[in-house]
């Protein structure tokens, strides 16, 4: 992504226009849907034209004429929350898309998981591939998906483990630890500041940005 990118912050609301960001390799749309304002993405192979959705969280009708009935070949569920599986049935029945889910969480959704994803598991569609990490803690099977840019910096979905200004809201403060530990080792630790992050509800943003709060997410809790 060029820092002069027209996709700018991810700004998107239920109902308007989605914002498209283009790389070379693959285009990434972003749609707000439901009462909750929860991101979905569609993630389209631009060799192939084969699609990827992340998170069929709301508003069934609108996912589906997003994403084509015929094309649509993969759908990944971040986390069990029922804000982000919401239209999942009525996605996959009108496509015929393969669920994905983390190993831990897909017990939890009511939509059978025909792909249990483990820690570092490849998710290919198309040409392309996403990396999923298993981070717990906003629930025990939460999933981050990273889209490795050969030709760029990367690109990760966080569902809600991380948004802008810090870490998804869990349960209790030992839940909060096993988040923040797996967000440190797996996401901070790793990767560069020029990430971009793309959140399961509001606008986007980046590691670098993020990372400054580090140690006050470590000393506050919820």
């Amino acid at each position: 992504m060029r820092h002069d990118d027209p996709y700018g912050d991810g700004a998107v609301i239920v109902g308007g226009p989605p914002a498209v960001r283009t790389l070379t390799a693959v285009t990434i749309t972003k749609i707000a849907v439901g009462p909750m304002d929860n991101n979905a993405y569609l993630l389209r192979c631009r060799a192939t034209g084969q699609r990827l959705l992340i998170d069929a969280a709301h508003d069934a009708p609108t996912l589906i004429r997003l994403a084509g009935h015929r094309s649509l070949s993969t759908i990944v569920t971040t986390h069990r929350h029922d804000d982000h599986w919401q239209a999942l049935r009525e996605v996959v029945d009108a496509t015929g898309a393969r669920t994905h889910a983390g190993r831990h969480d897909a017990c939890a959704i009511p939509v059978p998981t025909a792909v249990l994803i483990d820690e570092g598991d490849k998710i290919h569609w198309g040409r392309v591939a996403l990396t999923a990490y298993h981070i717990a803690g906003h629930t025990p099977g939460s999933i981050v998906l990273l889209y490795d840019d050969p030709q760029g910096h990367p690109h990760l979905f966080t569902g809600d483990c991380l948004f802008p200004g810090g870490p998804g809201r869990t349960t209790n403060p030992v839940d909060f630890t096993s988040l923040l530990d797996g967000l440190e080792e797996k996401v901070f630790g790793p990767l560069p500041d020029e990430t971009w992050i793309y959140p399961g509800h509001g606008n986007d943003t980046t590691l670098g940005a993020e990372r400054p709060q580090l140690a006050e997410w470590r000393s506050r809790g919820w």
